[in-house]
């Protein structure tokens, strides 16, 4: 059995972690004394067990001590499990910053699976002959991932795919997702099919008999806020602390700007010219980059998240960080639409729809209702098609209707 000294000076590598991540801003004093007890117990686990403490640091051999720990205490696994990986990672990341060799924390298996050369394939197909932004061949590519683990739970062949098997998974799909995703969702399988056709992978043309959900234009509820909402939603946010001050920042140049949940996840730091300024956005779907003026607000908030908010030893240059360790870029929308709901609610503000997009559906209307220009504010939203703005448009008309207007005497 190894002795206290099988980890070398654990006192001194847990005062110097704690360090690491006050400096990092990334843990409350809560938060700390948690992990702390989870710290603890996974080094007496391992001097136990005569196990190196270092090289157990991976998510499997968390999992392991969980077990352990659980059958000691008699609690639930699950539950012990959760709360050993939030710690321990935080834990071997503290290590790693001070130049401990840790093993990956989670090691990379191989997972091409039989259907992943066909995607390669498909996603080349969309990139050199439908000309599709990354974005949209990610997305394409999920909904295919999902398609054929549906039909191979089936036990269906894809040379011998029939209609009836897209028909049940759309079927299935229409009864766990919305109405627009199922439509999103049977418009990939129409381009996956006809990429079979033509690569001979199939015989039959199924793509014009795939039927899937209506959906109107503009069915969807008006997706604007009124400003005086969106001012009550920047005010109601605490910017005394780390999170507060990237939330105000990240909402605020949503708001001002209009930009989309994808073009404020992907700013980085090379992005802001405090000498000039300015800030170079890029669009995601077209990778085309654009500079804004840098107003003196957005400057201040932003100054003062990196300053005081964003985490000091974050992984990459992205501004937008998630704030708990491990650190990593926000990178998908619904963290944007769960940070706007929380706030929101907060304030009090409840709306038909509350989703990533909504404040730059506000920016517009708001741009609308002033007479801006339909050309400038469409280059500004980086819309290819005039008619793209109509939504906006009919958001104004809206807002118009619901004004009172004189009576002729």
């Amino acid at each position: 059995m190894h002795s206290e000294m099988t980890v070398p000076g654990f006192e001194t590598r847990l005062a110097k972690v704690q360090d690491v991540w006050r400096d990092n801003r990334c843990l409350k004093s809560s938060s700390i004394g948690q992990y702390l007890y989870w710290i603890h117990r996974f080094h007496h686990y391992c001097i136990a067990e005569a196990l190196d403490a270092d090289e157990q640091l991976t998510q499997a051999g968390v999992s392991l001590f969980a077990q352990w720990y659980a059958r000691q205490r008699r609690v639930d696994a699950e539950c012990a499990c959760q709360g050993a990986q939030s710690a321990l990672r935080a834990w071997a990341l503290g290590l790693s910053t001070l130049g401990v060799e840790i093993p990956p924390w989670q090691c990379d298996t191989d997972r091409t699976s039989e259907s992943e050369p066909r995607l390669q394939d498909f996603a080349e197909h969309l990139r050199q002959h439908r000309g599709n932004p990354e974005a949209t061949i990610k997305k394409k590519l999920a909904h295919i991932r999902c398609f054929l683990a549906f039909i191979a739970a089936r036990h269906r062949p894809l040379r011998h795919l029939k209609l009836t098997d897209i028909d049940a998974f759309l079927v299935d799909c229409s009864q766990r997702y919305a109405r627009t995703t199922t439509a999103d969702i049977g418009s990939s399988l129409r381009g996956y099919v006809r990429f079979l056709l033509v690569t001979g992978q199939v015989t039959a043309d199924l793509a014009p008999s795939i039927v899937t959900p209506i959906v109107r234009h503009y069915e969807q509820p008006l997706r604007a806020l009124p400003w005086d909402d969106v001012r009550h939603i920047l005010a109601a946010i605490d910017r005394s602390s780390p999170i507060g001050l990237r939330d105000y920042a990240l909402l605020l140049l949503m708001s001002t700007y209009g930009l989309g949940a994808g073009e404020v996840i992907r700013l980085t730091l090379d992005d802001i010219d405090w000498q000039a300024a300015t800030l170079r956005v890029v669009r995601p779907k077209t990778g085309v980059a654009f500079v804004l003026p840098l107003l003196p607000a957005l400057a201040q908030a932003l100054a003062d998240y990196l300053k005081h908010g964003r985490p000091r030893r974050a992984p990459s240059r992205h501004v937008f960080q998630s704030m708990r360790a491990p650190h990593y870029p926000l990178s998908e929308s619904s963290a944007i639409r769960h940070i706007l709901v929380g706030h929101a609610r907060k304030a009090g503000v409840t709306a038909a729809y509350l989703g990533s997009h909504v404040l730059r559906h506000t920016h517009a209307c708001r741009q609308v209702e002033q007479e801006i220009s339909p050309k400038v504010l469409s280059d500004i939203l980086g819309h290819r098609s005039p008619e793209s703005l109509s939504a906006y448009v009919r958001i104004a008309t809206e807002r118009l209707r619901q004004l009172p207007l004189p009576v002729p005497e």
